[in-house]
């Protein structure tokens, strides 16, 4: 994204819990002035990437988002708007299923404009693999919305490498972001490269070299989940290691001077690929505690430690 966006904050904030929730109650005015708010706080944090998709509480998100920029204009001009596609709930025409089709992506992208009051999206992401897709029609419908003034950038989501350069191979311009599940509760994509040669890498289903391809094709790297639904910093620890973890994570906290949410997305951000993690919460003190982690540079002792907690066990 720096690539591109030379101004992308390094925390992006996820849009999926606005609109008034998962459910087909329409989104108010109570659900707009919410918006409102934490845009403008967040803006204030100094965190300018915000990322949608078109079923983030069934549209709510969107629309919530697009009226806040209808009252307020000139927020438009202090943010990077991404939006994924792709994903279609079951409905009178079949089961949960994903669609790269032409009619869809075009569909979509109408919609999310539409939704979100603006001409043109920064970067659209394709949300999930469809393994139904054609790569020339993908190529030439993102081209189109390219050249049509609607997208600027594409972008992937929960794609492995392979997917990525296969995908590359037929569009003109550069896939400029991947975004992943990444936290210190979900490693795998740490692990692929920690277990290399092991029984542990062979038994593991994480597509190898992931990161590594995102990397050498300036790929950027985006982390949803990126505090692993919280299991460190306050929800109830599920196991030993999460115990263990979570007042590791307490103790560093207070060493840093920080927050516990600081120190787990600091974890995530030592990483030499430059994650940007994806921020979720509708609190704002949550926010807040985890943009603090902007001002934390882990040691590599602590990040390895963190590791092993979190692991259960040493390193190979």
């Amino acid at each position: 994204m720096q690539a591109f966006f030379p101004q992308a904050s390094r925390l992006i904030y996820g849009c999926m819990g606005l609109g008034g929730g998962w459910n087909d109650i329409p989104a108010n005015d109570g659900d707009v002035k919410q918006a409102h708010e934490i845009i403008e706080k967040v803006l204030e944090l100094g965190i300018n990437v915000f990322d949608h998709a078109d079923i983030y509480t069934f549209g709510k998100a969107e629309t919530v988002f697009g009226k806040v920029l209808k009252q307020s204009p000139a927020l438009k001009d202090k943010m990077i708007l991404q939006s994924k596609c792709g994903i279609r709930f079951e409905d009178d025409l079949g089961p949960k299923r994903y669609d790269f089709s032409a009619n869809w992506i075009t569909h979509s992208v109408e919609g999310i404009l539409s939704r979100l009051n603006i001409e043109k999206l920064d970067v659209l992401l394709l949300h999930r693999p469809d393994p139904l897709m054609e790569l020339e029609e993908v190529a030439n419908t993102l081209t189109t919305l390219q050249k049509e003034g609607k997208i600027s950038h594409v972008g992937v989501s929960n794609m492995h490498g392979h997917q990525i350069a296969y995908l590359q191979s037929a569009l003109p311009t550069p896939i400029v972001a991947n975004q992943l599940e990444m936290s210190l509760a979900f490693r795998d994509w740490l692990e692929d490269g920690v277990t290399t040669n092991s029984i542990a890498n062979r038994n593991s289903g994480y597509a190898p070299g992931t990161v590594e391809h995102c990397l050498t094709n300036k790929v950027q790297l985006q982390a949803w989940g990126s505090l692993g639904q919280g299991r460190y910093t306050g929800a109830n620890a599920q196991t030993p290691e999460e115990t263990a973890t979570a007042a590791l994570v307490a103790q560093l906290a207070g060493e840093y001077e920080t927050t516990p949410e600081a120190i787990v997305l600091a974890w995530l951000m030592r990483h030499p690929a430059n994650v940007q993690p994806v921020l979720g919460s509708t609190n704002v003190s949550r926010i807040e505690a985890c943009e603090k982690a902007n001002r934390v540079q882990l040691t590599r002792e602590h990040w390895y430690l963190l590791l092993e907690r979190a692991r259960g066990l040493e390193m190979p």
